[in-house]
């Protein structure tokens, strides 16, 4: 017997070992995939949005106060949710902007997110110049043709190199908290129930999720909506008592219908696109369990402009890996490590739809 448990501790040690070697081998340079192609809002906006007229900008201190490289663009003191998704997959470097990126990098990907984007075009305009989706569409076009000419030289199919890519899908918090939610800028409330208003999301996110299609893209990673009544931003709006309890549900209720409508959408392309895959992951979910569940939530890890935006070289704590929130909207470094993990490698079924994204790298 204690010749059998020995020969099993030995086993799982050399298990174990294997597992963190091939964790090892992705983070110094030997991605699943060849590049990582994202498409979002501040989620994911890692500086597209730093030299725009535009009030959605995040490339000072205490931004990216925990971040390698100091204040970048991203809306965090660290890195964000795609950062962490691509250091999952083995990227060695984090995806560059599409602000910035040259020359042959744009090989490995490029990064159109922007801060306050929405998949309509009219969202987030409050704030300034951003790049709506139907912008970003614009621009991998742009990459597209760079990307022809630098695999023609290589004599190498663009259709087959794309094919091999994931593209990373995060948009729609905006659609609600810079739309649907100020009633005193847009109308869209006025004019839509919740539940049309998710019909209308979606309907127009998957005619973008086709012109990808059209345009090469075969794996698609698509986030859902955070329970957005529960970022400081919109409690402070909705205020206290009873019928600020009221006013949090019912965003969370109209926000949950849009996810409902994704989650259907992602089993309709893939049945009605050929070749192609996609998946949805469940940041609600996963944001309702732990360790997400159990950090600080009620307030900003940073000081704040009218519970939004962090205050220019502001107050901020210090135990962040504790808090939820970094400003009024933007979760810490911490809380998007676990939504670019989880996303890479589910813990719960309930997590994502069909399977995770290590699995999408296999197909």
């Amino acid at each position: 017997m204690a010749s059998q448990l020995k020969s099993l501790f030995w086993m799982l040690l050399i298990f174990l070992l294997l597992s963190n070697l091939q964790q090892h081998c992705n983070a110094v340079g030997n991605p699943q995939v060849p590049c990582l192609y994202v498409f979002g809002d501040s989620l994911s906006d890692d500086g597209n949005n730093n030299n725009r007229l535009t009030l959605a900008k995040a490339n000072y201190l205490p931004y990216g106060v925990d971040f390698p490289k100091g204040p970048t663009g991203r809306f965090s003191n660290g890195r964000n949710m795609l950062d962490v998704l691509a250091q999952n997959l083995g990227f060695d470097e984090y995806i560059p902007p599409f602000a910035t990126a040259r020359g042959e990098e744009i090989l490995r990907g490029v990064n159109y997110a922007s801060g306050s984007a929405g998949i309509r075009n009219e969202t987030g305009r409050i704030y300034g110049d951003i790049i709506s989706m139907d912008m970003q569409l614009k621009n991998y076009q742009i990459t597209l043709s760079q990307i022809n000419k630098t695999l023609g030289n290589r004599n190498m199919s663009t259709a087959e190199y794309l094919s091999k890519c994931i593209f990373s899908v995060a948009i729609g918090t905006n659609d609600y908290i810079a739309n649907y939610l100020f009633p005193q800028f847009y109308t869209t409330s006025r004019i839509y129930t919740p539940q049309q208003y998710a019909v209308v999301l979606n309907q127009q996110l998957s005619q973008q999720l086709e012109t990808l299609y059209k345009s090469g893209a075969r794996k698609f990673a698509l986030f859902g909506l955070t329970a957005l009544g529960n970022i400081p931003f919109e409690r402070s709006a909705c205020g206290s008592g009873s019928s600020g309890s009221a006013c949090v549900d019912n965003i969370n209720n109209a926000t949950q219908l849009f996810n409902v409508g994704l989650k259907s959408l992602v089993a309709q392309l893939n049945t009605n696109l050929t070749n192609a895959t996609f998946i949805f992951i469940n940041a609600s979910g996963i944001e309702s369990s732990p360790p997400i569940a159990s950090k600080v939530a009620n307030v900003s890890c940073c000081e704040t402009l009218l519970n939004l935006i962090c205050v220019p070289s502001g107050k901020i704590c210090r135990n962040r890996t504790n808090y939820k929130y970094w400003d009024g909207v933007h979760p810490t470094d911490a809380v998007y490590a676990v939504y670019g993990e989880r996303a890479y490698q589910a813990q719960s079924p309930s997590d994502v739809y069909p399977f995770d994204v290590n699995q999408l790298t296999q197909v």
